[in-house]
């Protein structure tokens, strides 16, 4: 009888399995929006506060061009 639960459990297994690989683009997604989200809400106000708003924002598009390279280099 113990055997009984054990291919209905393996078909909810897989079926969840598909459905999480199914979405882990989305998570990603929403994980690199959150990262995205915290940077410009954090640490862009604190670098602009001392006066240093030119270094501060060429250094956000120098990380960032560095960022697209190595991902499209390694990628």
């Amino acid at each position: 009888m113990t055997g009984l639960v054990e291919p209905p459990a393996a078909l909810l297994g897989y079926a969840v399995a598909e459905a999480a690989t199914a979405m882990l683009p989305v998570a990603l997604a929403f994980a690199a929006g959150a990262m995205v989200y915290v940077v410009v809400d954090e640490i862009v106000p604190e670098s602009h506060g001392r006066g240093n708003e030119r270094e501060a924002t060429a250094g956000v598009v120098l990380g960032f061009a560095v960022m697209m390279l190595l991902d499209n280099a390694l990628g």
